[in-house]
């Protein structure tokens, strides 16, 4: 038997779910269009200008309570996630961080169970399993060399995203959605600077396509994504949220396939549909159960006679 789910939920899913479509977006921009060995500067220039305009247009300034959790949040989901990311993207073959990063649904139903004392349901555990098989089968490559930094980079780095998907959730900040969103960006983007200095290569002359690349990625692949990831994370729950990112190098896939003419084998696609179920089961078991309403009884109301004196 089916489980009704509000039509308002499941908007919150698909607008939730533009923001990995969006990143599984930039991958083509950032290896087809943007200076390559310049992983850390492709994250600051993300990073820091969506920021800083979120910043000035919001015009708010977090109070003192405030601040501590917003830095934390912001080191988690930007700063630490960012540079992670980018070193397991360096020493790993092509697919394998991604298949580490799917074990993020597992993680994040971790953290709600011991922390909560919310166990997770089977439905979302089964599924969160055969969206990591799915995933391996969709980008994993045979004899792909299993570097052990690259690894533990990945790993971390997934358990910074995951943390910092179910404190933001946890803690509810009250600083208002955009500048919410700025101040991680712009604070996590600081964080990039000194690394992205001290170990990328200066930037040769851009050309006029590799300036609307940086563009892109500052624009729709910081700006806009995170403002719909944040939104849906204040919305639904930690590990609905977690489960849509496997989204991302879905659309890496898709795109590729589309637009740069790379095959999809019979096993791929076996791969890409196990995660597309994945994640739709997910979402069904995490959504909200509907109200039980009780039947209207009508009461009789009881009345006793009066008594009528002669007068």
């Amino acid at each position: 038997m089916s489980r009704p789910t509000s039509r308002s939920s499941w908007l919150d899913v698909l607008i939730t779910a533009l923001a990995p479509a969006i990143w599984g977006s930039t991958y083509i921009v950032t290896t087809e269009i943007l200076p390559p060995d310049r992983p850390f500067t492709a994250a600051l220039l993300r990073a820091l200008p969506a920021g800083l305009l979120l910043v000035l247009y919001s015009r708010y300034l977090p109070r003192c309570s405030e601040w501590p959790r917003l830095l934390v949040l912001a080191a988690l989901n930007i700063g630490f996630f960012q540079a992670l990311l980018f070193v397991a993207a360096y020493r790993l073959p092509g697919g394998l961080a991604a298949v580490v990063g799917a074990i993020q649904p597992l993680l994040v139903m971790g953290l709600v169970w011991s922390m909560d004392g919310q166990r997770p349901a089977s439905v979302a555990v089964a599924a969160s399993v055969i969206g990591i098989a799915g995933m391996a089968a969709l980008l994993l490559a045979p004899g792909a060399s299993w570097d052990a930094i690259g690894i533990a980079a990945a790993f971390v780095g997934t358990a910074c995203m995951a943390s910092g998907t179910y404190l933001t959730r946890r803690w509810r900040p009250t600083v208002p959605l955009l500048a919410f969103t700025g101040w991680q960006l712009l604070i996590g983007g600081l964080f990039l600077l000194p690394v992205a200095w001290l170990i990328d290569p200066p930037l040769p002359t851009l050309s006029p396509l590799q300036w609307l690349g940086y563009t892109y990625l500052s624009l729709f692949g910081a700006l806009l994504a995170y403002v719909l990831w944040f939104r849906g994370i204040a919305r639904l729950a930690p590990v609905a949220v977690s489960s849509l990112g496997l989204l991302s190098p879905l659309v890496a896939v898709i795109l590729g396939w589309v637009l740069l003419g790379q095959s999809i084998t019979g096993v791929a696609l076996l791969g890409l549909v196990a995660v597309l179920g994945s994640i739709l089961a997910v979402q069904w078991a995490a959504a909200p159960k509907p109200a039980v309403v009780a039947p209207h009884v009508k009461v009789a109301r009881c009345t006793t006679p009066t008594a009528q004196g002669d007068n």
